[in-house]
């Protein structure tokens, strides 16, 4: 039995520097590697395997060891495996510490994988925005929602501890604006219209009978007349065959007038009420201007671009427009946040005729060459005040800039603030205005039911009684303006075994997306929303609106009862609960029934009444000022013109008044006017009047002029008066010269700056 030490110190580890070995038989010969040996030796052919690690000071303790052994003195033999693991052991002291980051500063270098790339920043982003609405204390969905479209827009940044962080809108770098100067666009053709007789057949004063029936007023050079049918349009059999299979019988207001125009490739700009069917307005006329259009090759495309401000809106004209393109096989792609990038950029790649996009969606994908707007003609802008509300006005510029100069632009829009109208200004070109109805007006076809109650408390009884009624009508869209609210109604229905659904901004879209589709297919009865949902939500058998809470302004109030009442459905019916703290907009929500022709309890006026605003303004129209100028006039409805309201008569409104006393303030403007008539007088007209009776061809009477206010070509038939030049001497010559002056002024054409319909 041998002596021999095992444990820590037999594998070389704190072992002494020789060793004690006593053992009954002779001692072994120290192992020497097959290479400096000579011959075979068939005894250490098992040992020939074993890689030996050439360490300096591992060869010096084996030459010792040797020469040890060949003086034949007292030997300390070395074990093979402790040399062996000797050697590993300085090897690994001499080896150099491991380098982690090399790997991360080698991936630096390359190009990041944008999939990737976005997935993880979703990932942390989404956290970072769950964790900030709890603190921060949420409550409106207005905010989450305003913290959600950061992801849709990609606005991503990431501080020093690479923690993701929004960017600011206004700070995000747009899209360099393409030099279009130096680019040879091919020409395109964007004139497809052809008015049939029985069109061009209509008289000036049919015309202008026919648009007054319709609601609609037009402004603008050459317009064309409206249309009464489709086939008027003179759209393909293909196309035709489409609007049937869509239940289409007749066109809405706003397409009577807007489809010619469109379809003769003139710019619009569209005003029309929630709910009117601008869809089909500009996406019919799209297919007719895309089939004219080369074939798309690869890597081009798309040639109709049409943005709208929520992904709920450009999901539904996505699917409006796959339903009139699959007739012609044209590729219809939506593209928005909320959906896998990767999907969509492949899809793109692939290409495709016709883009619906939320403008931060679409600047992703542009910026990540996944299409290009080279070939783009069309471009569609739905919805222009929504997407202003929301910051999207540099995108929108950005997306503008990268599209031809000679395109075809339509905007579209419920209400016209300065900012839509000064972008208007800036990217259309000579625009022909429809407006159908009054801006900012409420759909008329929808019958509006307001309550007054004493408080919130009252609001959940009032719905459970009412709701089973308006469930036996068709489907039930309620909006609350919190998304505690929505839960909150959402528990109570289903505990009164509603069949009920919620929609608001702290859901994904992919659960918002399924929510929509079960309350589309009869799943659920009840959709309880926030103003998420307002805009795009188009739900053929939602029958009733009901406004559980009263929206933030008026216009988002006819954008949430524009969801019942579509494309002309005349039995749609919105309520509108008001607490008694809600005067102030009580005093809004009366002029706009009043302008709608709707019924306005009594109860609502007198809550009207404790606004201050409102009743002052209704004083002043009863003379309540005394004379004093501070009545206000017709200013009770923002938007509305009473002059070309409901119950407006022309021929009343040119009776003769009895003449009234000359005030102050008349003769002032009287003597203005004279100087101003004087002033003109210097000036000679660009073009000659028409001569005096000369009546328009009857042929096109409406190509001839400028249509303001629905009156076609002017008054350029009347007599002119020539009267000379009056000094300002008295205030009756005066005013009479500067009326003769006026009727002559507007007998001949107007100034333009650039070519119009009267060019040749």
């Amino acid at each position: 039995m041998s002596n021999r030490k095992f444990g820590m110190e037999g594998f070389g580890i704190n072992r002494q520097t020789s060793y004690s070995f006593e053992r009954s038989q002779a001692p072994q010969r120290l192992y020497v590697p097959p290479s400096s040996r000579g011959g075979d030796n068939s005894e250490d052919a098992d040992l020939d395997n074993i890689d030996y690690m050439e360490n300096e000071e591992a060869e010096e303790d084996i030459e010792e060891g040797g020469s040890a052994a060949a003086s034949g003195g007292e030997v300390d033999e070395i074990d093979p495996l402790d040399a062996f693991m000797e050697g590993i052991h300085q090897e690994m002291k001499s080896a150099p510490p491991p380098k982690p980051k090399e790997k991360l500063e080698r991936y630096k270098d390359d190009d990041d994988d944008p999939v990737e790339s976005y997935l993880k920043a979703k990932k942390d982003l989404g956290l970072t925005l769950a964790a900030d609405a709890l603190n921060a204390g949420y409550n409106s969905d207005e905010e989450v929602y305003a913290a959600a479209k950061a992801v849709d827009a990609g606005m991503l940044d990431y501080d020093s501890d690479d923690n993701p962080i929004v960017v600011d809108k206004r700070k995000i770098e747009p899209i360099t604006a393409l030099d279009h100067s130096s680019i040879d666009y091919e020409p395109i053709n964007k004139d497809f219209y052809e008015e049939l007789e029985s069109i061009s057949g209509m008289t000036e004063q049919e015309t202008t009978d026919y648009r007054q029936r319709l609601g609609i007023r037009v402004s603008g050079f050459d317009v064309h007349r409206p249309v009464k049918t489709f086939e008027d349009c003179g759209f393909s059999s293909q196309i035709m065959s489409a609007i049937k299979k869509q239940a289409y019988e007749k066109p809405t207001a706003i397409q009577c007038q807007a489809l010619p125009i469109v379809l003769s490739g003139r710019d619009v700009i569209g005003i029309a009420k929630t709910g009117s069917g601008k869809t089909a307005a500009f996406v019919l006329p799209m297919i007719v201007h895309i089939m004219d259009q080369p074939e798309l090759q690869r890597d081009e495309g798309p040639i109709g671009v049409i943005c709208a401000p929520t992904r709920e809106l450009a999901h539904q004209i996505f699917l409006e427009a796959k339903k009139f393109s699959k007739a012609y096989g044209l590729r219809v792609s939506a593209v928005y946040g909320g959906m896998s990038k990767h999907e969509q950029f492949k899809e793109l790649k692939a290409g495709c005729e016709i883009v619906v996009a939320t403008p931060g969606r679409l600047i992703d994908m542009l910026k990540m060459k996944a299409l290009t707007m080279m070939r783009a003609s069309y471009l569609v802008l739905d919805e222009a005040d929504r997407m202003f509300d929301l910051g999207f006005e540099p995108q929108v510029r950005s997306i503008v800039g990268q599209i031809r100069p000679d395109r075809q632009t339509l905007l579209f829009s419920a209400t016209m603030p300065w900012k839509v109208e000064k972008l208007a200004r800036e990217i259309l070109s000579d625009p022909i205005r429809v407006t159908v109805g009054e801006v900012g007006m409420a759909n008329e076809d929808i019958t509006q039911v307001v309550n007054v109650i004493p408080s919130d408390a009252e609001k959940l009884p009032w719905l459970l009684e009412k709701l089973p009624g308006m469930i036996d009508e068709g489907d039930v869209l309620v909006f609350a303006s919190k998304k505690a609210t929505v839960d909150e109604i959402e528990a109570q229905l289903t505990l009164n075994s509603f069949k009920v659904a919620a929609l608001h901004g702290d859901k994904d879209q992919a659960s918002r997306m399924e929510t929509l589709q079960k309350f589309k297919s009869g799943v659920h009865h009840v959709l309880i929303a926030t103003d998420v949902a307002a805009r795009g939500l188009d739900i053929k058998s939602l029958k009733t609106v009901v406004n559980y809470d009263i929206a933030k302004d008026m216009d988002m109030h006819v954008h949430r009862i524009g969801r019942t009442g579509r494309a002309g459905d005349r039995d749609g019916v919105a309520y509108t609960l008001v607490t008694q703290r809600e005067a102030r907009f009580a005093g809004e929500l009366v002029n706009s029934l009043v302008a709608a022709g709707q019924n306005v309890p009594p109860e609502l006026t007198d809550l009207a009444m404790k606004d201050g605003r409102f009743k002052s303004k209704r004083d002043g129209r009863k003379g309540g000022k005394k004379g004093r100028g501070g009545g206000g006039g017709n200013k009770g409805v923002r938007g509305v013109d009473f002059g070309l309201g409901i119950g407006f008569s022309s021929e009343s409104s040119r009776t003769p008044s009895s003449k009234a006393a000359p005030s102050r303030s008349g003769a002032i403007n009287s003597v203005r006017t004279g100087v101003m008539a004087q002033f003109k007088n210097s000036f000679v007209a660009a073009t000659p009047s028409n001569p005096q009776n000369q009546a328009y061809p009857n042929k096109r009477p409406s190509l001839m002029g400028f249509v303001s206010g629905g009156t076609i070509g002017g008054d350029m038939g009347r007599t002119q008066s020539q009267a000379p030049p009056v000094a300002p001497t008295q205030n009756a010559s005066s005013h009479n010269s500067s009326q003769n002056h006026s009727q002559s002024s507007e007998n001949r054409p107007r100034e333009r700056k650039r070519r119009s319909g009267w060019d040749n």
